[in-house]
């Protein structure tokens, strides 16, 4: 007797996808944090601050022999042609996805 499985080829091609994003996050936190990285967790962020709305997934990172931090929280965004990759260190005062963020943020808004 055949099992029935409610999975479609979208559905198989949508999670390589996700795990080739998360080995490309976590390759470029290994690369800018010189230590290595394991992925530990995906988070849905959505924020709004000063007029600047930002939603999407956060990943999160346990780090291994960094001497500063145990976890880091990285996403990646397109700038023209171009992946840019945002890994932020669980340094306080971030302590989560979402201040990892609006800190983030808020060091852009400084910038413009």
């Amino acid at each position: 007797m055949a099992a029935n499985c409610d999975w479609t080829a979208g559905d198989l091609a949508e999670m390589i996808e996700e795990m080739a994003k998360i080995e490309n996050l976590q390759s470029a936190v290994e690369a800018m944090h010189k230590c290595k990285a394991r992925h530990v967790a995906s988070t849905v962020v959505d924020l709004f601050r000063d007029q600047v709305q930002w939603n999407g997934v956060v990943e999160t990172f346990e780090l291994k022999r960094h001497r500063k931090a145990k976890r880091c929280y990285a996403w990646s965004y397109i700038d023209g042609d171009e992946h840019q990759y945002v890994a932020v260190l669980e340094i306080p005062p971030v302590d989560s996805p979402e201040t990892a963020v609006k800190l983030s943020m808020g060091n852009q808004l400084k910038k413009e």
